[in-house]
């Protein structure tokens, strides 16, 4: 097997010299398709790209970063479908979280039975990769699937039965199996088992100084779709539809409303957590409602966030909590050696957590981690929504009042009462059966046949009922207020 050395420069390397040329020779406000030769751009893929770095010669600027959104531009043939997803991991016996030599052992096992390349961090196993697939641990080891960037839902629901197999098959040779859920339903904090990576023990220290909770990284599962867009102009577009439903997809997708063995007051905790998690690098973000918003502005809020660090050979500097825009001014003074690249930047919006976000593609973040079926559904109903034209251009029409102070209520309660949160005339169950409507049509047009996929989603729009509701019903009644039948019932 290859090994793959750690990075924090997710995804592909820009030279920056083709990249200077490019912005020189293009108006700021006619970046659209047009993309330089020498960017790559992978959605989804989360390869290790250091390697193969070329040294900044000049000093980065403000349109080096915005060039760098601009470049994720794709014409409509070009677009593909990337998703993500996390497991929680567990001891079949016990139910007590997987031990990290489990962990280890199950890595090493997926490699060495179905040829993927590891990846190292200081001679210890973290992660996996083949092809444009890698698989990761976040910090209380839940194992993550990151996708490949598919042409069709189908191929994405291939890709899912291909890595839950391979994960099962090694799985109960170790006695361990994988929960379906958004939030580790039965042990505490102290019995978490944490992943020690560098970069995470960095950003733990950051957030515990800023008073956020740990939980977010050793407990939490959700499932992501990452998706294309053609021009500065369809990005804002799509930003904003997506970013005003996103508490429509928590509450469709709600499946956390268990921890340390009992109901929690949520129905998803997992989203309630994110509220309270450094509110500079989180939220609803309401200046994309701006007129005045595109890559620009965004460049400008990424540049006020707090860095966690740098990777400088295959070690990571901790950067104090200086902003970047601090960083390319030379102004953090143990730093002062370090000249910015394109790879700093690349890491440093991968540490930033909207509930929508921008990379050279736009990730939805909402949901939480659920069933085979509705792993599937969710980058059905963003596609629906996002990839047709008539679908997103009413869901804009839709949201064209909404006000900021209802996004964010929706965006507060939501995580509490789900689709019974009422909104204007009545519940928000009746918002997400229109929405639905306009996903599935969306999906017919597209000509694939994937409505299909959205029927999981569908039956929870219809009845009201979200996936942590019917846990709820179940843990009064069938399970005697006990979680363990749980992991029977949500187990992959």
């Amino acid at each position: 097997m290859a090994l793959v050395f750690s990075s924090c420069g997710l995804g592909a390397v820009m030279n920056l010299s083709a990249l200077k040329t490019y912005v020189s020779s293009s108006p700021k406000k006619s970046l659209t398709c047009e993309r330089s030769k020498i960017v790559a751009g992978n959605q989804g893929n989360k390869a290790a790209a250091n390697a193969s770095a070329v040294v900044a010669t000049e000093p980065l600027t403000k349109e080096d970063l915005i060039a760098y959104f601009s470049s994720g531009c794709k014409t409509k043939e070009m677009w593909r479908i990337g998703t993500e997803h996390e497991k929680i991991g567990f001891n079949v016996k016990t139910l007590r979280p997987m031990k990290y030599e489990q962990i280890t052992a199950l890595l090493n096992g997926i490699s060495e039975r179905f040829d993927w390349d590891k990846v190292m961090e200081t001679g210890t196993i973290i992660g996996l990769k083949q092809g444009m697939q890698s698989i990761s641990l976040e910090r209380g080891g839940q194992l993550e699937l990151s996708g490949a960037p598919l042409e069709t839902l189908h191929q994405t629901y291939n890709e899912l039965n291909s890595h839950l197999y391979q994960v099962k098959t090694v799985a109960e040779d170790l006695g361990i199996g994988f929960l379906g859920i958004g939030y580790e339903p039965k042990s505490s904090l102290e019995d978490a088992t944490i992943v020690r990576k560098t970069r995470y023990d960095i950003i733990q220290d950051y957030l515990d100084r800023t008073g956020s909770g740990p939980d977010m990284g050793l407990k939490t599962c959700t499932v992501q779709a990452n998706l294309d867009y053609s021009s500065e102009t369809d990005m804002i577009r799509k930003f904003r539809a997506s970013l005003a439903l996103q508490p429509i997809a928590t509450a469709l997708f709600a499946n956390s409303p268990f921890s340390n063995g009992k109901p929690n007051g949520f129905l998803s905790i997992r989203s309630h957590l994110w509220i309270d998690t450094d509110k500079k690098r989180t939220g609803m973000i309401p200046f994309v409602f701006n007129d005045s918003f595109g890559f620009e502005r965004y460049v400008e809020y990424a540049l006020d966030v707090p860095m966690f660090f740098l990777h400088r050979n295959k070690s990571y500097l901790n950067c104090g909590g200086m902003t970047f825009r601090d960083f390319l001014s030379g102004k953090i003074s143990h730093l002062s050696h370090e000249q910015p690249t394109i790879n700093d930047w690349e890491t440093h919006i991968g540490t930033i957590w909207p509930e929508v976000r921008l990379k050279r593609y736009l990730e939805m973040r909402g949901a939480d981690g659920g069933s085979r079926e509705m792993l599937c559904a969710l980058p059905a109903f963003w596609v629906g929504l996002l990839y047709d034209e008539e679908s997103l251009q009413t869901v804009l029409d839709m949201i064209a009042d909404w006000t900021t102070e209802e996004r964010e209520m929706l965006r507060t309660q939501v995580p509490v009462t789900g689709l019974k949160t009422m909104f204007r005339d009545g519940p928000l169950k009746h918002v997400a059966e229109d929405v639905l409507k306009l996903a599935k049509d969306g999906l017919e047009r597209r000509n694939y046949k994937e409505t299909g996929f959205l029927d999981a989603v569908a039956e929870i729009a219809i009845t009201g009922v979200t996936p942590a509701e019917k846990l709820l019903k179940l843990y009064n009644g069938d399970w005697g207020q006990s979680v363990d039948p749980l992991f029977h019932e949500m187990q992959y």
